[in-house]
């Protein structure tokens, strides 16, 4: 008997309207293969946010990770800080301070690094949301063959802006000012300036061996390209993870200015040409409309897992596999 062919029908009947991709990614389902997770913080000068990332990795429940975090030669007391943590991860933190040609380089040098089956990327200003974002990873990760896992991030006001830093769990309470949801996005809005929030992204390490790091000729899109070339023109397997990831204060390298979002812009456009995929600048002018309605839903709605759009019960409350 077919007593295999019996398994995968039960877990179809199981887990009824996911049978077209991954049936078997469900609360029920625990993880079969140990992932280890690499999660690479890069920073300059950052001195004034940089241990609440620390403590957002190092308050992980998931125990097999390692946390690469790449200094560009600070020198506002951001080493001293590294220095302070290190011995906290217990072995699980590694890492270097020397000159880089930017975010990117320094973002390459920390995949290089990398051991880990899967590579993600947390910002010095950033933080995860809960204590379970690398399990909840490492288990969607662990459970079928994907390449790509990617979830939610919000935008906070933080507290005590300007004044001392303040505590993760202050942090994690703080007001959400707009929700970035990335549960309708698709490969194919890439093209027209939608992309899934890159510090939600998490990818194979392998992928990087095979398609190419990040390109240094981008000044602020680089992770736009990539997620191009990797999400679009690869077709990598993807899922999608219901869940808010990472915590982020407002403002960022892309929205300081109106010639910062010109030059985001020139650069999307620019990306999708390289890869073969025509873009012209009125093609992101709509995006703008899907911006202001992130800022407007945390008014009108609470996320429907979690004050903050963590997933019920910390887990992971089903999501689903995307295509091109």
């Amino acid at each position: 008997m077919d007593h295999k062919g019996d398994e995968v029908r039960k877990r179809e009947d199981e887990c009824p309207g996911k049978r077209k991709f991954y049936p078997h990614l469900c609360d029920h389902w625990v993880v079969t293969k140990i992932m280890k997770i690499s999660v690479i913080t890069v920073c300059r000068n950052s001195a004034k946010t940089i241990e609440t990332a620390f403590a957002s990795v190092l308050s992980q429940h998931y125990s097999d990770y390692e946390y690469l975090v790449i200094d560009g030669g600070s020198e506002d007391g951001t080493i001293d800080l590294i220095k302070k943590w290190e011995p906290l991860f217990n072995g699980r933190m590694r890492w270097i301070s020397e000159h880089d040609e930017g975010m990117y380089d320094a973002i390459n040098k920390g995949i290089r690094m990398a051991t880990g089956d899967v590579v993600g990327i947390l910002n010095a200003d950033d933080f995860l949301s809960d204590d379970r974002v690398i399990e909840r990873v490492a288990e969607a990760f662990g459970t079928t063959k994907i390449d790509v896992v990617y979830g939610d991030v919000r935008f906070i006001k933080s507290p005590c802006q300007g004044a001392a830093v303040p505590e993760l769990t202050a942090l994690r309470g703080a007001k959400t000012l707009r929700y970035y949801s990335a549960k309708r996005w698709r490969p194919w809005m890439l093209q027209w300036g939608y992309m899934p929030p890159h510090p939600g992204v998490y990818i194979r390490r392998e992928c990087f061996e095979c398609l190419g790091t990040y390109k240094l000729g981008y000044h602020i899109a680089a992770d736009y390209e990539l997620l191009i070339r990797y999400l679009r023109k690869a077709k990598l397997a993807l899922y999608y993870l219901p869940c808010c990831m990472v915590g982020m204060r407002m403002g960022g390298k892309s929205t300081k200015s109106w010639r910062s979002n010109l030059l985001l812009n020139q650069e999307i456009v620019r990306g999708n040409r390289e890869n073969g995929y025509f873009c012209c600048m009125p093609m992101l002018v709509p995006k703008y409309a899907f911006k202001v309605f992130e800022f407007v839903l945390p008014w009108l709605l609470r996320p429907p897992s979690g004050r903050n759009g963590e997933c019920k019960n910390g887990r992971q409350a089903g999501g689903d596999a995307r295509k091109a």
